[in-house]
């Protein structure tokens, strides 16, 4: 006994339009993701130039087993300001993409591993996976930014090996 029922359902045809509207509403998306990056890493690097800043990530990065030994090396003001000059240039990397999509890809690469170390706080920081504990919201967000770093990063890698580098 055949219990399948032979229904066809019936998908128009795509006009080419629509995937030109849609590949340039992709740009778009990308371009907000890159420059947003940008600007997040701007903002942020800048401020771990500040005491302030210096001392409120001491207790992420001083539990961190990637990055806590900075601290045998350099003064809290030195690791946050290494830590600033990074976001810093990863963000000069980035924002280079209409004229370098390899050098934008590099400055991805720097935004993922800052994101994943950033993200491995909430499990090497003593309480950060709680709700309640003051960096879990600044920590959880690095996820979306990871995703992001992540799609900037094949979009100028894809644009640097099809030859299409300053586009």
């Amino acid at each position: 006994m055949n219990t399948h029922a032979g229904t066809q359902t019936h998908v128009p045809p795509v006009a080419a339009g629509d995937f030109a509207r849609s590949a340039a509403i992709e740009t778009i998306g990308i371009n907000v993701l890159r420059y947003a990056l940008v600007l997040i890493f701007v903002l942020f690097g800048t401020l771990k130039f500040s005491a302030a800043e210096a001392a409120a990530i001491k207790p992420l990065v001083s539990n961190s087993p990637f990055m806590s030994w900075l601290y045998a090396f350099l003064s809290d003001q030195g690791v946050s300001s290494l830590i600033g000059t990074t976001e810093l240039i990863a963000a000069a990397l980035i924002a280079i993409r209409p004229f370098s999509a390899r050098a934008s890809a590099i400055g991805s690469a720097i935004a993922v591993g800052t994101f994943a170390t950033t993200l491995s706080f909430l499990f090497t920081t003593p309480g950060a996976l709680s709700p309640m504990h003051p960096a879990h919201g600044f920590l959880l967000k690095d996820v979306v930014l990871l995703g992001a770093a992540v799609a900037i990063g094949a979009e100028a890698v894809r644009a640097a090996f099809s030859g299409t580098e300053g586009r």
